[in-house]
């Protein structure tokens, strides 16, 4: 696997863009400033200044500074995850984007604003949780507690409380397959995909949580149901600042959450369009790599995402903290960052015309190989089915194969987090009672840590050893 790293000899390496990712929180404070400073100045451009800087500068931005493909050296690594500044510019995000929330609510009802400034307030607030999701999909991926409980309250505002479900056991396992709702397909347009989506994503996530939870001997209504409790935090959010604020602010909050998780999924069209893994001739999906991902280096879009736009790695080490993703050349590249790509992706004949050529050239003309959207796929079958030159396309991944030694150990360890089952423990959160042995568990479960390796990719644990 090539990376483009930078040298490795340095003793002591420094994160050159250290002080600049604060461009994330700066998002929320400028969704918060801007509403203040267009009520003390009354100057209608203010509430617009947050839309203005997602949608024009930061793609000026990002075209103007360009890319940078340099990755930090795996020396570095350990220290760079365990530094906690890049843990407080994460968490910085959170009381802005509730304030910015709050304040936009109350100022949408009570700030006597004019029609010409009410849209900006709106799509400031939107774009706070919007990006917001951003924020609790980096937290909603750590292992420890405190981290994933705020991925919950961050998704709040948005109303998308089961994305945290959806996302880590559903689209990190089904990526790039025609089973995953969050994947988009060759030819189908944004708004197409929106819908598909947004319901597909809902269905998965009930469904994971309901079969979980019947392995605990619980209804699927049950409180434990994490889903629910997601979905409570909203409930109280929006309730309470409409008992304040009255019922307009529920009709400003509703608007909001919709478009604000509407970026999320613009997000997601963006990221797999077209791209599919293959099956194997055991019936299961090849392993994720870095090719099933769409890739930028644009650096604006990365300091404002937490380098979302490495997003290959993110699917291979989706635990790897956002400071230490890795650049793959591999991976297939988008031609901007998603500050531009998401207006295109608005305007379908444009997408079309930019995209499905790069989809084309990264199956090398086997187009039949991409993920095509069914009622397009024999016109692009015959637009694109290998007129190209042929190139790198992916190939089939076996398995391991286990010997009956490896099946029948007490615990196995998961080769990408680490993570160990072990079948004196069991993992009852997800149904397997302490005492559930390894050979008992089903042949499509994942690691519920990291949900990239499934049980056929687990090494055994003999002795204090791992097994190859």
């Amino acid at each position: 696997m090539n990376t483009t790293t930078l040298p490795a000899a340095a003793t002591r390496w420094r994160d050159p863009k250290k002080a600049l990712w604060l461009v994330s929180p700066a998002i929320p404070l400028v969704g918060l400033v801007g509403p203040l400073l267009g009520g003390a100045t009354g100057q209608v451009l203010w509430f617009w200044a947050l839309p203005i800087l997602f949608y024009v500068i930061f793609p000026l931005l990002d075209w103007w500074i360009g890319e940078d493909a340099a990755n930090a050296p795996e020396s570095a690594v350990a220290g760079l995850e365990a530094d906690r500044y890049y843990r407080f510019i994460v968490a910085a995000y959170i009381p802005l984007q509730y304030a910015t929330t709050v304040l936009c609510a109350w100022w949408a009802v009570n700030g006597g604003v004019t029609w010409l400034a009410l849209p900006g307030l709106l799509f400031s607030c939107a774009i706070v949780n919007g990006v917001g999701i951003n924020t609790a999909h980096e937290l909603g991926h750590k292992t420890n507690g405190l981290e994933r409980w705020l991925a919950k309250v961050t998704l709040a505002p948005v109303a998308y409380g089961h994305f945290f479900i959806e996302h880590n056991k559903g689209h990190h396992k089904n990526v790039a397959t025609l089973e995953d709702p969050a994947s988009s397909r060759m030819g189908e347009s944004f708004w197409a995909f929106l819908p598909r989506t947004v319901l597909g994503s809902l269905r998965s996530a009930w469904g994971i949580e309901r079969d979980r939870l019947a392995r605990n001997g619980k209804s699927v209504w049950s409180w434990d149901n994490e889903n629910l409790q997601a979905w409570a935090m909203t409930v109280v959010l929006f309730g309470a600042l409409t008992l304040w604020l009255g019922p307009w602010a529920l009709l400003f909050l509703v608007a909001q959450a919709i478009w604000g998780f509407s970026l999320l999924e613009v997000v997601n069209y963006i990221e797999h369009y077209g791209l599919l893994r293959k099956k194997l001739p055991n019936g299961r999906y090849e392993r994720c790599a870095p090719r099933h991902s769409w890739n930028s280096n644009h650096v604006v879009t990365n300091l404002a995402l937490y380098q979302l736009q490495r997003h290959s790695d993110h699917h291979a080490n989706p635990t790897r903290r956002y400071q230490a993703l890795r650049h793959f050349e591999e991976s297939p590249k988008l031609p901007s960052g998603y500050a531009s790509m998401l207006m295109v992706a608005y305007l379908p004949p444009l997408w079309f015309r930019l995209m499905d050529k790069r989809v084309a050239t990264h199956f090398g003309g086997e187009i039949e190989h991409a993920n095509l959207h069914p009622p397009k796929r024999e016109a692009l079958l015959r637009r694109w089915g290998r007129v190209l030159p042929s190139g790198a396309t992916t190939s089939a991944e076996a398995r391991p194969v286990h010997t009956d030694a490896e099946v029948a150990a007490k615990r196995h360890e998961c080769p990408n987090c680490y993570f160990i089952y072990d079948d004196a423990l069991g993992y009852p959160h997800e149904g397997f009672a302490a005492g559930t042995a390894w050979s008992t568990l089903p042949l499509d479960w994942t690691c519920p840590q990291c949900a990239v390796r499934e049980k056929p990719d687990f090494r055994a644990v003999v002795g204090g050893v791992t097994s190859a």
